[in-house]
């Protein structure tokens, strides 16, 4: 099956050997106390003995297997309804398992590096917080806490947590105001599935699959390739590999019966022992996920890549794609957040381009791809902190899409974004999508919300004409666009916003209060 492949001769061994083989077992990403998906056919699977037939039952379903060769099994439930009363899920045949406390309702994933590993414990106003996760029981968490490695994995290290006061301390941060946004809005149960890992690049999250999605990282999809052998590719490496090894053995052999230290074992072709290295991440915490019943995902990652720039909305491409070719559940919605302002830039160099501008750029262009949308908090970061505390707002602010896009609601999910530059004598006439209810001045202080300031200057344009300068833009709001001048500007060519590593102070929104996201119309 799927979610068996690519295991090594060596792991092949160990599960022959396995003593407990016999015994009915599933993977721990189901466990007491789980949510699942509603709305759609859920998977259920684990191993038993060859031909052994297997039997899932729940909310009045009871769903037959038979264990393959390999001990593999698999069952679909029929999709299920919205249920907040906890039940039995029970699992027989030589054996039974049974998981007590399962709710169904609507199940993301939480991935990403430590902005989305940041758990609640270390936010603005904790206890207040964490008080409060007494109202919400039917928001389950399971942190997935397998290390990295060099090939797919099947099992998670995880059990599923119920929240509460105590427990809620240890949930991702942004996953769980995700979660009470969407809880408390439509009245479901919520599962999270958090698996992230700080300082990670995106490369060691995306599948083999999903490098070779995109012509552009064709290169490392080669790489990868080559210590993949069910790639032509990586099978010639291999047999390359078993050649070496074959003329190796018999020379170690002599070796030690001369009491000599034999040569160099040849190397395997894997991926290096690093957590950065191309799909160690996706082997170890992603794959043995799939094929779980999933909403959708939310991702908080980028700090890592921060020096890129359209390489990176590839590399999302990668991921993105990968990870749905996977899951076989179609184009579910997969939501990021764009990168926080952080350390300072200069307000002399009105041009920016410093820092992680490109990187934001890439995340917005990659919205391109179906069923995506992104969270702008360019508003709530902090020059000392690359972990902004305010994980309130981030969590709610891609709750909205969420609410939007796949519940129906009719909210404004996104602040202002940049639609098209009309000249008009030497005025810059800029016109935006998603302006909500208008576009406002504001500020942004810790969790309050946004106060409306219109006699206070728009900061963070800058325009530029014929003589290819940058200069500060004269910003005004007249009606639903934003006019930018500036004296030594006669015939405007561009205009940037807030494109800098920390536009500090930066105040353009809608009346909804969700920041303009930043952007340039040249292509420098």
């Amino acid at each position: 099956m799927r979610h068996l492949r690519w295991l090594s001769p060596v792991v092949l061994l160990a599960l022959l050997a396995w003593p407990a083989r016999a015994d009915v077992k599933l993977p721990r990403i189901f466990g007491s106390g789980m949510v699942l998906q509603t709305g759609r056919p859920v998977p259920v699977w684990g191993t038993a003995a060859p031909s052994e037939k297997v039997t899932v039952t729940f909310a009045g379903q009871a769903k037959e297997a038979t264990a393959g060769a390999d001990g593999a099994w698999m069952v679909k439930l029929d999709a299920l309804p919205v249920s907040r009363e906890g039940r039995d899920l029970t699992v027989t045949g030589a054996n039974t398992v049974k998981y007590n406390s399962v709710l169904v309702g609507e199940v993301w994933v939480c991935s990403g590096q430590s902005n989305m590993e940041w758990t609640v414990g270390g936010v603005l106003d904790v206890d207040k917080e964490a008080a409060d996760a007494a109202n919400y029981p039917i928001i389950r968490h399971i942190k997935v806490n397998n290390g990295h490695a060099p090939r797919p994995v099947n099992d998670v290290d995880g059990n599923w947590t119920v929240a509460d006061p105590g427990t809620v301390r240890g949930f991702t941060a942004v996953g769980w105001f995700f979660a009470k946004t969407i809880s408390k809005q439509l009245n479901v149960p919520v599962g999270l599935i958090g698996s992230n890992w700080g300082g990670t690049c995106i490369e060691t999250w995306i599948p083999p699959e999903g490098y070779r999605l995109v012509p552009e990282l064709k290169d490392l999809a080669a790489r990868v390739d080559g210590w993949t052998p069910t790639t032509a590719l990586g099978a010639a490496k291999y047999a390359e590999y078993l050649t070496q090894l074959k003329a190796w053995l018999p020379l170690a052999e002599a070796a030690a019966a001369a009491k000599q230290m034999p040569p160099a074992m040849p190397a395997e072709p894997v991926s290096w022992n690093d957590v950065q290295a191309p799909t160690r991440l996706y082997n170890a915490r992603i794959n043995p996920l799939i094929p779980y019943a999933i909403r959708g995902a939310i991702w908080y990652q980028g700090e890592s890549n921060g020096g890129e720039g359209i390489s990176y909305k590839q590399k999302t491409q990668a991921l993105v794609g990968g990870w749905r070719q996977l899951w076989g559940q179609g184009d579910f919605p997969f939501y990021w957040v764009q990168l926080a302002n952080f350390q300072t830039s200069d307000p002399s160099k009105p041009e920016g381009g410093d820092g992680w501008s490109r990187l934001r750029e890439a995340q917005t262009q990659a919205c391109a791809i179906p069923n995506t949308g992104m969270a702008c908090i360019i508003d709530i970061g902090a020059d000392n902190d690359i972990h902004p505390r305010n994980k309130q707002d981030v969590g709610a602010r891609l709750a909205l899409w969420a609410l939007a896009k796949d519940y129906g609601q009719k909210v404004e999910y996104s602040g202002p974004l940049f639609r098209e530059m009309t000249v008009d004598g030497a005025r810059a006439v800029l016109s935006f999508d998603h302006v909500g209810g208008g576009l406002v001045v504001g500020s942004k202080v810790g969790l309050a919300p946004l106060k409306e300031t219109p006699d206070a200057p728009l900061k963070w344009f800058a325009i530029r004409g014929d003589d290819g300068k940058w200069y500060p833009g004269e910003a005004k709001i007249v009606g639903q666009t934003v006019v930018v001048t500036n004296a030594a500007v006669t015939k405007p060519k561009d205009v940037r916003y807030a494109f800098a590593m920390n536009p500090a102070g930066a105040n353009l929104y809608n009346k909804e209060g969700l920041p303009a996201v930043p952007f340039r119309t040249d292509k420098d």
